[in-house]
């Protein structure tokens, strides 16, 4: 059997870029996102520009202002990209077309993808309604990510993966969190039922190996409890074994009253050091030991 090759982006000598989703400091205004990430070593960081839930942060920059001219010069000085804009709900009354303004904003700051999730109860709608906002996406030259949430209508990545399947846009994809993949009862291993196109997007962090008990409790972990990478018990490794090579990292790790950028330096660290010590675990495997291993279906 040949042994397993160390992908490029996971070797250690040459880590992988690392993006920082603006939940991890959502208290941080953009402009001054984008100057601390690039301070701390992160290549992109995503954007909070519509609320996750009523009376959530977010932050407008709409096109023709001061403040996109200010953002767009502040990219192009720091080298770093936007990658993804969040984040998006299609419930029962979710309309595509009201988001027109937002994606316009993604499309001048250069993002690549928008995040949502589905909390919508008729099936169909919802399908439909993905697939309108994905046409929108389109028109700008972005792709649209679905994550799941234990306590959403699209609560497992089989489902997601339907819903990706059925409105049959080539630009719509999933996003892979490692908290909602394991509170949704999922482990890494699911990742080979679906197609590896598909996964688009990976958030990294940590939490603890028991799943909370109430519903409740799963939306207060996500909201504010999460762990710093390597520090709970979630399987990092194998969830990095299983996430195909195209697959953008980021971390979301909500910040619970440190100061910001001291959060998002720990969390960038301890990302780091978890994905060193899985590509020096995987470098380290003799080849006589590899046959013994299942090893993980990766593809480029």
């Amino acid at each position: 059997m040949i042994p397993k090759a160390i992908p490029v982006r996971l070797s250690p000598e040459s880590p992988p870029p690392l993006g920082i989703a603006h939940f991890t400091t959502i208290d941080v205004e953009p402009l001054d996102l984008v100057e601390m990430a690039a301070r701390i070593g992160y290549a992109s960081v995503g954007l909070r520009l519509h609320p996750a839930f009523p009376g959530a942060p977010f932050y407008k920059i709409p096109v023709g202002t001061e403040l996109m001219r200010s953002m767009r010069a502040r990219l192009a000085d720091t080298g770093i990209s936007i990658y993804d804009i969040e984040f998006v709900t299609i419930d029962a009354a979710f309309e595509p077309s009201r988001l027109k303004p937002m994606m316009e904003s993604a499309a001048e700051l250069g993002a690549k993808r928008v995040s949502l999730c589905g909390d919508d109860p008729d099936r169909a709608r919802l399908v439909d309604k993905f697939a309108e906002l994905c046409d929108l996406a389109a028109g700008f030259g972005i792709g649209v990510d679905i994550e799941i949430m234990a306590w959403r209508e699209v609560s497992t990545l089989q489902a997601a993966a339907q819903v990706v399947r059925e409105a049959g846009r080539s630009n719509a994809g999933i996003l892979i969190d490692a908290l909602h993949l394991s509170r949704s009862g999922g482990d890494p291993a699911d990742l080979r039922m679906v197609d590896r196109n598909l996964i688009r997007s990976a958030q990294l962090c940590d939490a603890p190996a028991a799943r909370p008990a109430t519903t409740e409790a799963i939306i207060q972990e996500a909201r504010g409890g999460r762990l710093l990478p390597g520090e709970g018990a979630l399987p990092l490794h194998r969830l990095l074994a299983e996430l195909p090579d195209h697959a953008a990292l980021s971390v979301e790790v909500p910040n619970t009253g440190h100061p910001p950028e001291d959060h998002a330096r720990r969390v960038y660290g301890a990302a780091r050091r978890s994905l060193a010590s899985y590509a020096a675990r995987e470098s380290a495997w003799p080849e006589t030991a590899v046959s013994e291993r299942k090893l993980p279906n990766r593809q480029s």
